[in-house]
């Protein structure tokens, strides 16, 4: 009978997730950049990570007998309305974004100008049932065009649609994503997709400039701006079959170390986490109790995490692990000089 319990746990799967401690891997060994010299100096700025599945009844109860683990539901981790099966393709998508973004502060941090091109509104949620998912669209699809019309950014495709009327039928160009199985995105040419629009379940306000009232029309979507860069040099950094957006800190900070002279780091063995925009600021991220014994564990001697996430990251560091908050890439650059980094030159002075 007992048996025949346990089988019944392992296959009844929960809407619970698990997140436990990760990898902590040397972002440096990850990155290729070509067009631009290099330092050779390798300071060692490590990346973490953290395992998150989702878990049948058995696994649920076995991992509460477990250390550094946090349970979270499916409502935690995902939109209303978004199914957990777009979970993986989300990451992918943050992951880009994070290593644009990565690269965006990095070259800024060095006196390069950075003009953003806007390309389109990015999918990065489709409710179930919706429109758009009755239209197969999907996570990383770039919509480019409505009805013959070019979208630039999210608001221009929000305006589109708001003020018409439920049923209209509607054409977008899509530039539909293949995402492969190591995280890897690319898209095709545009293609045209239609749909009709339907009246939103509940009343839902636009957020955009210009887009009042409640909107009459929905389509389900979950949306970004899309934006490209033309950077100085061509980089590379290998993140295959990690998702999530909270490596971007460390990666901008490699950056930084590979395009400068001397040594960033001080020689000091460090870690970090933490989202960067193209602006430099630090986000907060999921899991920081898990990172830190990801870190400890890799011998890490100083770990930056974002500010709002201090204590937490404290509670779970073992001695001789120095937690500092931040919630700027510049703060983390001032800490890292402090201790005996060198203030970052570019190799290369911008043009």
């Amino acid at each position: 009978m007992l048996l025949v319990v346990v089988g019944v746990l392992q296959r009844w799967t929960l809407n619970e997730y698990a997140l436990t401690p990760g990898d902590a891997t040397p972002v440096q060994q990850l990155v290729s950049i070509k067009g631009l010299p290099v330092d050779s100096s390798h300071d060692t700025i490590m990346l973490t990570d953290v395992y998150l599945q989702r878990l049948s009844a058995w696994q649920y109860l076995v991992m509460h007998f477990e250390r550094h683990v946090t349970f979270l539901s499916a409502d935690q981790i995902l939109e209303p309305g978004i199914p957990s099966s777009q979970l993986v393709a989300q990451g992918f998508l943050e992951m880009a974004d994070s290593k644009q973004y990565a690269e965006v502060s990095a070259f800024s941090s060095l006196g390069w100008h950075l003009e953003p091109t806007r390309t389109g509104a990015i999918i990065n949620g489709v409710v179930s049932n919706s429109p758009a998912a009755k239209a197969e669209i999907k996570v990383a699809d770039e919509v480019v065009g409505v009805n013959g019309k070019p979208v630039l950014n999210a608001c221009q495709l929000e305006a589109s649609v708001h003020a018409l009327a439920p049923g209209t039928r509607i054409a977008l160009e899509v530039e539909r994503a293949h995402i492969s199985s190591s995280g890897d995105i690319t898209r095709a040419a545009p293609s045209k997709v239609w749909l009709r629009t339907a009246a939103p379940s509940q009343s839902l306000s636009s957020g955009c400039s210009g887009v009042k009232g409640p909107a009459r029309s929905w389509l389900g979507l979950s949306l970004e701006d899309g934006v490209h860069y033309k950077f100085p040099a061509e980089i590379s950094i290998n993140t295959k079959y990690i998702g999530g957006p909270s490596a971007g800190l460390a990666m901008t900070l490699s950056l930084i170390d590979s395009l400068s002279k001397g040594s960033l780091t001080g020689h000091h063995r460090i870690a970090a986490t933490g989202t960067i925009d193209q602006f430099g600021n630090v986000g907060d991220v999921g899991g920081v109790a898990q990172k830190t014994v990801a870190v400890g564990d890799a011998g890490a001697k100083v770990f930056f995490v974002p500010r709002v996430e201090v204590a937490t990251a404290k509670a779970n560091a073992p001695s001789g692990l120095r937690i500092v908050g931040v919630t700027k890439l510049s703060q983390v650059l001032s800490t890292l000089e402090r201790i005996g980094g060198a203030k970052p030159i570019p190799i290369t002075p911008p043009r």
